[in-house]
């Protein structure tokens, strides 16, 4: 009777796990780009306008992050795909969208300014990893409530040597299953670079609602006792070539995200549009006579 709940529990987890990347998308599309820092406030400007059109005329959709820990004036933008063709579907919807708001002419100036505020970018392809990921919501209506009412996320990219994928993922998986025993845990959601990375680069991303979120966790020892983190630290000297972390706030400014997003916080994710500000008129000019002309007449 065990065995059988248990199988029948494994092959419920199975069907999730391809129903959530359906949903919310298998892939995650990632452009990072580091800032001129006197081109700050005009690169301000241009990516607020460029959400703006897309959130207007059904473009592109994407999260726009900052980052406040790590290298400075750096900003990240990740959409999610169903599929490599997505690519190729969302350029389209993007470059529609601009040329609706600003004309042909004027949405390739703005993408030539943009690349003039900025110091370089790269773009990663990412598969998630929902088998190695921590206490990952399997809805989608979970998901994306737990994406919209995120403010901060931490990020660590590790790097694994050649040849040590398979131990490494298999101590992530042990890892995976001892966090997700514990109450005091939190969502870890991991993925894997597919496309313009070098090497086999994993990310492990936490999000939180502020930075308090960050306060009290439990440590890896914590976690796993101290024979288990004995074994992850020995496991992860002999796997892993190196990590590079960052902590970064989202905008909602920068941002052109998924409606289910925006419902879970609507506040946050609706900020006035740059395209509607209106220039304030002038005041009319007074027709009353200025008293020290009246006593002149």
């Amino acid at each position: 009777m065990v065995r059988k709940a248990l199988l029948a529990a494994l092959v419920a987890v199975c069907l999730v796990i391809p129903a959530m990347a359906q949903s919310v998308g298998d892939y995650l599309d990632v452009y990072i780009v580091t800032v001129k820092p006197d081109k700050q406030a005009d690169f301000d400007v241009l990516a607020r306008k460029i959400a703006d059109a897309n959130r207007k005329y059904s473009g592109d959709r994407w999260i726009a992050m900052e980052s406040v820990y790590g290298e400075n004036n750096v900003f990240v933008f990740v959409s999610t795909r169903a599929t490599y063709a997505d690519i190729d579907a969302s350029m389209g919807s993007f470059m529609g969208a601009m040329t609706k708001a600003y004309g042909k002419d004027a949405a390739h100036k703005m993408l030539t300014d943009w690349n003039n505020y900025i110091v370089g970018g790269r773009s990663e392809f990412r598969k998630r990893r929902w088998d190695l990921s921590r206490k990952a919501p399997m809805d989608p209506a979970d998901y994306a409530k737990m994406i919209g009412e995120s403010r901060v996320l931490r990020t660590t990219a590790v790097h694994v040597k050649p040849g040590k994928i398979a131990e490494f993922e298999a101590e992530m998986k042990e890892v995976k299953d001892a966090a997700e025993k514990a109450e005091n845990t939190h969502t870890v959601l991991v993925s894997q670079v597919l496309e313009g990375g070098k090497g086999t680069t994993f990310y492990f991303s936490s999000l939180r609602p502020g930075m308090g979120g960050f306060d009290n966790n439990p440590a890896g020892r914590d976690i796993l006792g101290e024979e288990g983190y004995k074994k992850f630290l020995q496991t992860s000297s002999e796997t892993v070539e190196g990590t590079e972390s960052m902590l970064l706030r989202y905008s909602a400014e920068l941002s052109s995200p998924p409606e289910p997003v925006v419902a879970a916080a609507p506040d946050f994710w609706n900020p006035k549009p740059v395209m509607a500000a209106k220039a304030a008129k002038p005041k009319p000019k007074s027709t009353m006579e200025p008293a020290a002309q009246k006593q002149k007449q």
